[in-house]
């Protein structure tokens, strides 16, 4: 239904476009505008996200990347219109009426999300102290986080009766150990093979990569929406947090994930270095540390129950992360045996 105040509401906004709205569907932050010019999608965002973004939306259009839901320009050239301390953008409204199944889906946003990377890569100078002093603090910090389960399960340990959870954390302590201690020498390997490099590879990031934030219109052609957070950085901070949610399920061999990153690399290679890095992050059991050490910290009454849960599903989390990167490195380790396999003996 249509909401007469959000029509006199959004009537200004629209008028910067030379659009006459006829009736509006609320989607929440998005608005379904049926218009005399046909129909829009028109977005509020918070005046301090600003419109950097659409510079980097310009860019990858120059660059040949097409696959954005394009944003309008108002008639005198602005991208977002300032109404009522919001900012507002129009796009086209997208059918997203797809009725391929969804691992068809996944496979062309990780196609796209590969080729936008692809067009957007540069190499950037790095200073080779920043980098030091980066490698620096994060071991520091994993060695921190293995101090904190080594003492954990010494307290556990020493107790006649354990609570629920302090049972099961001893019971989980040798694989969470296992997960740090390899994510600790992945990166200590990534450390080594760069630290002489002073060049990394930068990418246009969409900083918040979803199935939800990747829309198709009648044709079939799948869209990237969203790019508020675009911003340059490592591929892999678009990879990770995607797989991350994929990943929070019971427990399962989520071969699926694997094909999605082999998809991704079909298109856009990771250097060597960018691979340790994404196994380093990948395997950090950051979700099931973070369980046990609120749990520490909670004073007087604990909810036994419900950390005990919380700790069991990032416990499947882990397992599922575990499989996921023994299973890439598994691969990796067979290409590279073919690779020198297929290479003339001298």
């Amino acid at each position: 239904m249509s909401d007469p105040n959000r029509l006199d509401q959004l009537t200004p906004v629209l008028k910067n476009y030379l659009v006459e709205p006829y009736f509006v569907e609320d989607y929440g932050i998005v608005q379904k505008v049926y218009s005399d010019k046909g129909t829009f999608a028109l977005k509020k965002i918070a005046p301090t996200t600003g419109t950097d973004f659409i510079r980097h939306v310009h860019l990858l259009y120059q660059k040949g990347f097409n696959r954005i839901v394009p944003i309008y320009p108002t008639m005198d050239g602005r991208y977002a219109v300032l109404h009522e301390n919001n900012l507002y953008y129009l796009m086209p409204w997208m059918s997203n009426d797809q009725k391929e199944d969804r691992e068809h889906r996944n496979l062309q946003l990780f196609r796209e999300i590969a080729r936008l990377h692809t067009l957007s890569a540069k190499e950037i100078t790095v200073n080779k102290e920043e980098r030091t002093e980066h490698y620096e603090k994060t071991i520091q910090q994993l060695e921190k986080q293995q101090e904190f389960l080594d003492g954990f399960i010494d307290e556990c340990e020493k107790k006649t009766y354990m609570s629920p959870f302090e049972l099961l954390y001893c019971l989980y302590y040798n694989e969470i150990s296992q997960a740090l201690r390899f994510s600790k020498s992945k990166f200590e390997e990534w450390y080594e093979s760069t630290k002489e490099n002073d060049k990394a590879r930068m990418v246009i990031t969409h900083g918040k990569l979803s199935s939800e934030h990747f829309l198709y219109d009648d044709k079939g052609y799948g869209y990237f929406i969203n790019f508020e957070n675009a911003r340059y950085g490592s591929p892999i901070h678009d990879l990770l947090p995607y797989l991350s949610r994929a990943l929070n399920t019971n427990p399962k061999r989520n071969d699926t994930s694997v094909d999605w990153v082999y998809h991704y690399l079909k298109y856009f290679p990771f250097k060597a270095d960018e691979k340790l890095l994404f196994f380093s992050y990948l395997a950090l059991p950051v979700p099931i540390m973070q369980v046990a050490e609120s749990y520490y910290r909670k004073r007087g009454h604990k909810n036994e129950l419900k950390f005990v849960r919380q700790l069991q599903h990032r416990y499947w989390h882990l397992k599922n992360s575990e499989y996921v990167v023994m299973r890439m490195t598994e691969i990796d380790a067979q290409q590279q045996q073919a690779k020198e396999g297929a290479q003339p003996q001298s």
